[in-house]
């Protein structure tokens, strides 16, 4: 028998005024942009803003549906849409944020599993990591190298014929 260990490092900030001034637009977009998720039934709004190796930004909201699961998160709709409307320019960084009602936002949250796998099989296609941004709409900030860093032992194209 062997043990292993999975784990990975990342950066804290005590606020916004600390990150560097991209880090702090992105993430500023990705707190305003909460403001126009559509999430009736959880009143937990998530926005993303993923900056493009080209210096766009394209962002994206969780939208929810009285069907679930068929909502869609924030990460992933800012994914699809990079895909869609700039399949080979890679993203450089994603911030993400949230506006719970009631629920102080006040720390980082990170992406749920189906986007961490999501993040992880994009970073494989495009190439390239995808830096993190995580805060709420004050609190610590956390800096994750590579998105994929989420999923430690992530099932990936590699285990498919």
């Amino acid at each position: 028998m062997h043990k292993h260990t999975a784990g990975f490092e990342y950066e804290v900030y005590e606020s916004l005024s600390q990150l560097s001034p991209e880090d702090a637009s992105l993430l500023v977009k990705a707190r305003a942009v909460t403001e126009s998720a559509y999430a009736p039934y959880s009143t937990f709004y998530v926005g993303a803003a993923a900056l493009l190796e080209n210096g766009e930004v394209v962002t994206g909201t969780n939208q929810e549906n009285a069907s679930f699961p068929a909502g869609i998160c924030a990460e992933r709709v800012a994914l699809a849409a990079v895909s869609s409307l700039h399949p080979d320019i890679p993203i450089k960084t994603m911030a993400i944020s949230y506006n719970g009602n009631g629920i102080p936002s006040d720390h980082p949250i990170s992406p749920c599993g189906v986007c961490r796998q999501v993040l992880t099989e994009y970073e494989g296609r495009i190439g390239a990591p995808v830096r993190l941004v995580l805060g709420g709409l004050k609190g610590e900030i956390y800096i994750i190298p590579s998105a994929s860093a989420l999923l430690p032992l992530a099932f990936t194209s590699d285990e498919l014929p």
